[in-house]
């Protein structure tokens, strides 16, 4: 039986590489903001709990259900232009906002979806969350930090879910204070969300045209997982 200390440091490592993963700029923790500073912080409480849900299923899949995704790499790799699509879409939603001072947040934003599901969804179509967690699944497993039992990705999946919501509240918080601080308008607001998002989509063009397809990465990711696996089952 596993000791508790190697099960929290399991859970530690996890948390602290999805919180820190969290941190920098990208589509769901600036559209938590956009929810927080429209909405108020409750709302974007509820936006941040349905993004860290879909980000444990997708970890718990890449670290058992390698197969299946190596099977289907190639419906991820459309769902990463459906990503792009979606950013743009925020894009245009908050420059329009902005350009509109009667709206108070972007048209995506005004969907029917409660936010809890509208975080669901924005997760769901962002598959880079897989390759990721596959490479740093091979590290913890080469470290012996993580084994192939399911206490470990048990509490492995759960402290990634808490880092990723600590790290959404940094910004669902942080973007009501700004607001307070800097006293800004809602339409300037909107059009510096509007800039972050645009830039973000730019990004996610470029590397998506740049790097390995997709499929070819998480192939890679798979052998190294399965690698490292074994490694730690021989010793």
């Amino acid at each position: 039986m596993p000791g508790k200390s190697t099960l929290i440091k399991a859970a530690l490592w996890g948390g602290g590489i999805s919180l820190l993963g969290t941190l920098p700029l990208g589509t769901l923790n600036i559209a938590a903001m956009q929810v927080s500073i429209s909405e108020g912080i409750r709302q974007g409480i509820y936006f941040s709990l349905g993004v860290a849900l879909v980000e444990v299923l997708y970890v718990r899949l890449s670290v058992v259900g390698i197969s299946w995704i190596m099977k289907h790499a190639k419906l991820l790799r459309y769902m990463e232009w459906v990503a792009v699509l979606i950013v743009l879409a925020l894009a245009f939603g908050s420059f329009w906002a902005a350009a509109n001072p009667s709206q108070e947040k972007s048209f995506l934003l005004q969907s029917n979806l409660p936010n809890f599901l509208l975080g669901v969804s924005l997760s769901a179509i962002n598959p880079m969350q897989i390759p990721f967690w596959f490479g740093w699944t091979t590290v913890l497993f080469s470290k012996n930090v993580l084994k192939d039992r399911p206490d470990y990705y048990n509490i492995y999946t759960i402290g990634i879910g808490l880092g990723t919501f600590l790290g959404l509240m940094v910004f669902v918080f942080g973007g009501s204070l700004l607001v307070k601080k800097l006293n800004a308008g809602q339409g300037t607001i909107n059009f510096v969300l509007g800039c972050v998002f645009a830039v973000t989509a730019i990004f996610l063009i470029v590397k998506i045209l740049t790097k390995k397809p997709l499929e070819q990465s998480i192939a890679e990711k798979g052998a190294e997982l399965e690698k490292a696996e074994h490694s730690v089952d021989t010793r």
